[in-house]
């Protein structure tokens, strides 16, 4: 019985066909790909159940070409699937894989078609649709290990698909592509040749190409890229098998391979792309390395290679120090791995120092792809804070573009001994904060942190090259010993300004802590200042967003002095008790706004201000 595609999924199918057409000849490297997955868990059955048994050198892909019935073939003896996998793996696509897909082709829409177009098709895993943009109908006969019946799916990619009996003695999948007229080149055995050596020639499996008349003839080298010598690998070789393994669909940023020899024996081919994927900063995102033991590849996405704060680091390990056996749960506490771990942790950073050093354009571009990603590991990893924090960039008062901390340092005053930061959402609303008009008006230079991470980690790293991070919007900073005026110095506060405080505070209650004559206040009328012992601002925000019923502490109102606002409303403190009511609210809602923080009470806030306005425009 045909099945009609889903919605979702019939619109990616739509696109993939029709919209997709400036690379055609991806659907081979998909369908290999897929092939040479379902090898390597074949192979892994293979090494760890008695009852499975074959031959590493009997496990191979092969490409039929057919001229007279005009159809491809591609098969392979890898792992199969069962009449419900086919159903899962290819009747549907993912609702979330599809809704991202569609979300990226509408946002790379004015983007390079070519280069957009090869990025979006395996990025999303609908890298076996592909098949549709050359063929009119695709079949897909499968038999699974342990089974003894076989499956076919077939469908024309429009109508829907149909799920029925087949006869196949063989494990393993074969996927017959009816071709279109149009696309005929591609039973040409020198342009199959062509797209195999181009995409799969790293394969550890052969790739055959037979057309019934000749003997089957191999199209690629058939070995596993990571065991030759760096100096045999060319960049393009490395980039292919970048794609190969689904670490990007761009060329990698950086390439890091190594073997190490010793008590402790390894091979890894990382990775580092040059741009983010779409799930980056998604919850249940964690890092994913492929594990070898002697190129037989024992998990597809090892958590326990690379902490989840290198979760952008793609590529794959190799050691012969792993039993083939060991569980996914004894992963997670084998001895061998918690070691390569913690050597590659080092390994990457070190490659890291080297291209800060080396190109900062090229380091800058990995900081803004990735950078938020790197400083969980500052909360993570406590012993590797420091080089961590050495490696950050961040955006500052007085700078154009993000600063090293070590960049800062030295452009600091000669009597600063602290690092001062401001805690916010965006650079723009840090540039407009009441905080930093003393900071500006001293010359001194002022970090912001707008990461939502920044605000975790400083609770693990409170200083760096023995300065500690003093946030600008937490209790009383002395600024005094940064001026030689001597005006400031004697500076006095006004006559009455005491009491004026004490009214506020009163007509305020318990929505603050406490009201204070500032500063640090040049050109603004008031300011909040979290307390000593109290949550920072930025901090705040975040645990009221993870929170719906956290409250926060009350914070301290400081006014300025010298304002026009608290001058008036110094002289009228005693004489119109209704206009210091309405005004302190006013000053406090405005202290909040300026946060990002919505007034206390937003009717109440519009009735004062349209009151205020009546009478300043009188």
């Amino acid at each position: 019985m045909k099945k009609a595609f889903e919605a979702d999924t019939g619109r990616v199918l739509n696109i993939v066909i029709n919209s997709l057409y400036s690379e055609k000849e991806i659907f081979l490297r998909e369908l290999i790909s897929n092939s040479s997955d379902a090898l390597d868990k074949r192979r892994f059955l293979s090494l760890t159940n008695k009852n499975e048994s074959i031959g590493t050198e009997d496990l191979k892909i092969q490409i039929h070409a057919n001229k007279k019935d005009n159809t491809l073939k591609i098969t392979d003896n890898g792992v199969g699937m069962t009449r419900e996998e086919l159903e899962n793996s290819l009747g549907t696509i993912a609702k979330s894989g599809t809704t991202e897909f569609l979300a990226a082709l509408e946002k790379n829409a004015g983007k390079d078609k070519k280069k957009k177009d090869v990025n979006l098709i395996g990025q999303f895993g609908v890298g076996f649709y592909s098949a549709f943009m050359v063929a009119d109908k695709v079949e897909v006969i499968s038999k699974g290990v342990g089974q003894t019946k076989a499956n076919k799916w077939d469908s024309d990619g429009i109508s829907g698909y149909e799920i029925s009996d087949a006869t196949k003695e063989e494990v393993g999948t074969e996927i017959t592509l009816h071709m279109k007229r149009s696309e005929k080149e591609y039973l040409d055995k020198e342009r199959i040749g062509f797209i195999t050596r181009k995409y799969s020639d790293h394969l550890m499996y052969s790739v055959n190409f037979i057309d019934g008349k000749n003997e089957p003839e191999l199209l690629n080298k058939a070995s596993a890229i990571w065991t030759r010598e760096k100096k045999d690998i060319s960049a393009e070789q490395y980039e292919e098998f970048y794609k190969q393994i689904g670490a990007g669909y761009d060329k990698p940023l950086l390439t890091i391979h190594n073997k190490v020899e010793g008590t402790l024996s390894y091979t890894n081919l990382l990775f580092i792309p040059e741009s983010r994927p779409f799930d980056l900063f998604q919850m249940d995102v964690k890092s994913k390395i492929k594990l070898y033991s002697n190129r037989v590849l024992i998990t597809e996405d090892s958590e326990t290679i690379l902490p989840r704060w290198l979760r952008f680091v793609k590529g794959i390990v190799d050691t012969s120090d792993v039993d083939l056996n060991v569980s996914r749960e004894m992963l997670q506490h084998n001895v061998t791995l918690n070691k390569i771990s913690k050597a590659l942790k080092k390994r990457v950073i070190n490659e890291l120092k080297k291209l800060k050093d080396k190109d900062s354009e090229k380091y800058s571009s990995f900081w803004n792809e990735f950078g938020i990603v790197l400083k969980e590991g500052v909360y993570e990893d406590f012993d590797l804070k420091t080089e961590l924090l050495e490696l950050s960039k961040f955006q500052s008062m007085n700078e154009d573009k993000p600063v090293f901390l070590s960049e800062y340092i030295e452009k600091m005053n000669p009597e600063q001994k602290d690092i001062y930061y401001l805690a916010s959402e965006s650079k723009d609303m840090a540039q407009g904060s009441p905080h930093l008009e003393v900071f500006k008006k001293k010359k001194l230079d002022v970090l912001f942190l707008t990461d939502p991470i920044d605000t975790f980690w400083l609770s693990m790293a409170s200083e760096f090259q023995d300065r500690k991070f003093v946030s600008i919007t937490k209790g009383d900073i002395d600024l005094t010993g940064f001026s030689d005026d001597k005006k400031e110095k004697d500076k006095k506060t006004p006559a009455g300004m005491k009491g004026l405080v004490e009214k506020i505070k009163e007509i305020l209650g318990d929505n603050v802590q406490d009201v204070k004559v500032s500063t640090k206040l040049v050109d603004s009328a008031c300011c909040l200042v979290a307390p000593d012992t109290g949550m920072d601002v930025q901090m705040e925000r975040i645990m009221k967003i993870q929170n719906k019923d956290f409250k926060g502490m009350p914070r301290i109102l400081e006014v300025n002095p010298d304002h026009n606002i608290i001058k008036k409303l110094n002289k009228i403190k005693d004489s119109d008790k209704d206009a210091l009511n309405d005004a302190s609210f006013l000053l406090f809602d405005q202290a909040k706004m300026v946060e990002g923080e919505l007034p206390m009470d937003i009717a109440k806030f519009n009735q004062r201000m349209s009151k205020f306005l009546g009478l300043a425009l009188g």
